[in-house]
């Protein structure tokens, strides 16, 4: 591990963005041996990738990833499979992934229905009290004036954390749920049992109801 750990330091340190992974990921990383990896998204930086290949070599895991560009050519590992498709193309990917994943992470298409969309597909293939990811759900860095500036992450950023807590208002009792705001966020979901997701639940807030109103107006 000194090796991995020796990584992890000039890893963390290069952007806000590594340094998210190592801080959220990693602790539920260090737990595995000889386990099942999946990402979504690997993009030319391959951040996430090499991360999950340093640790895949020291405690011999399997890393499967999956993106539509190919990026096959970045690593050679026997620890690494490039599967070369859409995240949502269901029956390509889930016949060449194992059954059971220890780890799976989500970064591609930043919108909330797609994000539902993967989350409900591969949870059933995420083993018990192991860890979905799903990266990208922190709008304010995109807000008007800030440092991104960008109106379509803001407004999909928002919607997918909208989402999630939706999807957990409902499936309380089936997973935990964390955020982290760091750089451009992430989500943990933490799975309890292995019961099916239910639907997302609409929250109904009192934000707005005359009793709150009046609240506010006697301050």
């Amino acid at each position: 591990m000194e090796k991995f750990i020796n990584f992890l330091t000039e890893f963390k340190s290069r952007s806000r963005h590594h340094s998210k992974l190592t801080n959220f990921i990693v602790p539920e990383l260090i737990k595995f041996n000889n386990s099942n990896i999946l990402e979504f998204g690997v993009s030319e930086k391959c951040m996430s990738t090499e991360l999950f290949l340093n640790y895949c070599e020291i405690k011999k895991c399997k890393l499967f990833s999956v993106d539509n560009i190919d990026y096959s050519k970045k690593f050679s590992s026997d620890k690494w499979k490039f599967i070369k498709t859409r995240d949502d193309n269901f029956e390509i990917i889930s016949s060449q992934i194992p059954k059971k994943i220890d780890l799976i992470l989500l970064d591609t298409i930043h919108e909330s229905k797609h994000v539902e969309k993967i989350l409900y597909y591969y949870y059933d293939f995420l083993k018990k009290d192991c860890c979905f990811f799903i990266d990208d759900i922190s709008w304010l860095p995109y807000l008007k004036n800030s440092e991104k500036n960008r109106f379509y992450a803001e407004i999909n950023n928002y919607e997918t954390f909208v989402k999630l807590l939706e999807i957990y208002n409902n499936n309380q009792t089936n997973f935990n749920i964390e955020f982290t705001f760091e750089g451009t966020g992430i989500c943990k979901i933490k799975k309890l049992n292995d019961n099916k997701l239910n639907i997302p639940k609409d929250i109904k807030s009192r934000n707005f109801s005359i009793k709150n109103l009046i609240r506010k107006a006697i301050r």
